[in-house]
Formats: C-alpha cells, sequence, structure tokens
C-alpha cells in the first residue's frame, strides 16, 4: 500500500481508476478499506469513470498511531488530505467524507475552496455545528480492558466496530479528545463550494440533515431510508445519489 509522510506522520492511501478525480476521507474508528473499499465504493466509482484517492487517516488503519491529543486537532487531520493532494500534484478534486472525515471536508471547503470541485458530507448532519458525534463516553470505553467492562451504549457501539476492525484503540481515544471542535454556524454559512449533504434516516449520531441545509447556501441534502450511523455507509441510496451528484458537477 503506498504511503507519503506528512511531516512525521506517515499516511497511508490508495489510488485507483482515471478521470476526474474524488478523495476519499473514512470516519472515526474506520479506515479506507472498511469506510470505502469493502462497501464497493471504489470499484462503484472507477467504474463511473473517476480516479478514486482514499487515505487512511492519522492514528487509524495503516497510517501512524499518535497518542497525543494535541496532534489529532481537526484542521490538523484536514491538512493531511491536502498535503496527499499535494503529494499526488492534483490541484482540485471532489471530496467526500463520513462522519469525522465529513468534519474534515466541511473544514477543507471553508478554508481551502479552490482546492474543491464539491463537498460530499455523509453521516453528518447539524451535529457538524451543534454538538452531536461520539463524546468522553466513547474514549472511555475505547480504553476500558475489555468490552464487557462497557455500559454506555454508545461507548459500546464503537468500542465493538474498533474491536472488529482491530484498530489501535488508544490512538483512537487520543483522536477523539483532539478532533473534537465544530464548526461554528457562521463558518458552515461561509462554505460556497457545491455541497451534498448524506444522512441515514435513521442516524442518531449525526443529527439533521435537513438542519444542516438550512444553514449551507445551495446545498442538498439526500435522505438514505432507514439507515443508521453505522449501516448507510454502503447503502445503494447513498451510491446512487452521490453518483448523479458528481455527474451533474462535471
Amino acid at each position: 500500500m503506498p504511503s507519503f509522510h506528512h511531516g512525521d506522520v506517515e499516511i497511508a492511501y490508495l489510488d485507483e481508476g482515471e478521470g476526474e478525480p474524488i478523495v476519499l476521507v473514512h470516519g472515526f474508528a474506520s479506515s479506507k478499506n472498511v469506510n470505502w473499499v469493502y462497501p464497493t465504493w471504489v470499484s462503484e466509482l472507477v467504474k463511473a469513470g473517476r480516479r478514486v484517492i482514499a487515505l487512511d487517516n492519522r492514528g487509524h488503519g495503516e497510517s501512524a498511531k499518535l497518542y497525543d491529543p494535541g496532534q489529532y486537532e481537526i484542521a490538523t487531520m484536514a491538512d493531511d488530505v491536502i498535503a496527499l493532494m499535494d503529494h499526488l500534484a492534483i490541484p482540485r478534486a471532489d471530496i467526500m467524507g463520513y462522519s469525522l472525515g465529513s468534519r474534515m471536508t466541511a473544514i477543507l471547503a471553508r478554508e481551502h475552496p479552490e482546492r474543491l470541485r464539491s463537498a460530499i458530507l455523509g453521516g453528518i448532519g447539524i451535529g457538524l455545528i451543534e454538538g452531536g458525534g461520539p463524546g468522553e463516553n466513547v474514549a472511555t470505553a475505547l480504553e476500558a480492558a475489555s468490552l464487557d467492562d462497557v455500559t454506555d451504549p454508545v461507548g459500546r457501539t464503537f468500542r465493538a466496530f474498533a474491536d472488529q476492525t482491530r484498530s489501535d484503540r488508544r490512538a483512537l481515544a487520543a483522536c477523539l479528545r483532539g478532533s473534537r471542535r465544530l464548526m461554528t454556524r457562521g463558518e458552515a454559512a461561509g462554505i460556497r463550494v457545491p455541497v451534498l449533504i448524506a444522512v441515514g434516516s435513521k442516524d442518531e449520531i449525526a443529527g439533521s440533515a435537513a438542519a444542516l441545509g438550512k444553514v449551507i447556501p445551495g446545498s442538498q441534502v439526500l435522505d438514505i431510508p432507514n439507515r443508521d450511523h453505522m449501516r448507510a455507509v454502503g447503502d445503494k441510496v447513498y451510491k446512487t445519489g452521490v453518483i448523479d451528484f458528481l455527474s451533474r458537477r462535471a
């Protein structure tokens, strides 16, 4: 698997297909494989004529594991995406995130609009600016000796997922504590690139997609029926909606 260094941090990535580039940014406790390869996002997008780049966020997958929460500030994590684009000499791309990856993508849309053709915010709604997402209860669950010691239901969900993906739980706890800064309503309202917001109708973590859609000017909302935060990722409605959105950006 190819990798590059952003400063001292090694970042693993994949680069497949030809055509207009799209960069995929996975969610917390996930990886490029779990979020994008196994649910066939990469193959579907390649089939649709796109060049697909996906990275393992710092602390995740095959990228470097760091244990200082300060190394996971959300803007720092977002800068890894720009560094990858620079490494691959990609001046501009569509960027799709999921959950934490969407928080990073929103930062990029706000701070580096010249680098984005569009932003697809999967698995995040009004939680982008009003909280939502995993909190200290999840960090504590990740640090527990075993899943049996975790009683908090959200903590159990993320701990089980981290165990399933064989993640470095200490690195994830540091990531969670370091990346919690929310976007302000004014920052979100300042996003000017084309935006698609895609959230499962049963997602209790992301917050309302429609509410975020009212904040980001000109954004489109895609409801993913009968899917929660974990099960929306590979949904056909999600994929079809994204590919349609991208085709209209050409």
